[in-house]
C-alpha cells in the first residue's frame, strides 16, 4: 500500500471506528492525534465530510487527491501516526477493518470473479474496487453486508 493510501485508510478506519459505540480510548486518541497532525501540517486537507460518511469513495478520493498534492507521502511523523492508528484498530477493533469485505485497487487481468463475501459493521461495504482493468468479464456474486445485529443486506 502506498503511503498516501495508508494515511487515507487510517483516516477512514478511524472515522468508521468512531461510529461504533464500543470503540476504545486508544483508537479515539490515535484518530484524534492523526487528525490534529493532519490539520496542523496540511490544513487544506479536510476530513470532516469523510467523518460523516467514511464508506463514501467520493469523499475518500477527495482526501486522497488533496494529500497526493502535498509531501504527506514522505512525512514520517504523519506516516507513524497513521500506522499507530491502524495497528490499534487491528488489535482492538479488527471488525472495523472488516467493514470493507474486498478492497481492490489498480488490478489488471483477463477477468475478475469475486464470490461469497461477507462484510460486517454499521458502515459495511461488501466490495470496493478502483482502477480495475480487464479484457474479459467481471463477475461479482453473493456479497452480503451485516450491520452487526440486523439481517444481511444483499
Amino acid at each position: 500500500m502506498d503511503p498516501v493510501t495508508s494515511i487515507v485508510t487510517a483516516l477512514v478506519s478511524g472515522a468508521a471506528a468512531g461510529l461504533q459505540p464500543t470503540v476504545t480510548q486508544a483508537i479515539k486518541d490515535g484518530y484524534a492525534s492523526l487528525k490534529a497532525l493532519l490539520k496542523r501540517k496540511y490544513a487544506h486537507v479536510s476530513v470532516e465530510q469523510l467523518e460523516q460518511n467514511p464508506t463514501s469513495t467520493a469523499r475518500r478520493d477527495v482526501v486522497e487527491e488533496d494529500l497526493t498534492k502535498t509531501d504527506a507521502a514522505q512525512d514520517e511523523e504523519l506516516l507513524r501516526a497513521a500506522k499507530a492508528l491502524l495497528d490499534a484498530i487491528q488489535r482492538q477493533a479488527p471488525e472495523t477493518a472488516a467493514t470493507i469485505g474486498v478492497d481492490l485497487e489498480a488490478i489488471k487481468g483477463a477477468s475478475l470473479t469475486i464470490e461469497h463475501i461477507i462484510a460486517t459493521g454499521a458502515t459495511a461495504t461488501g466490495v470496493r474496487a478502483k482502477s480495475v482493468e480487464t479484457t474479459g468479464d467481471i463477475t461479482i456474486r453473493d456479497v452480503q453486508t451485516h450491520d452487526g445485529g440486523a439481517s444481511p443486506n444483499r
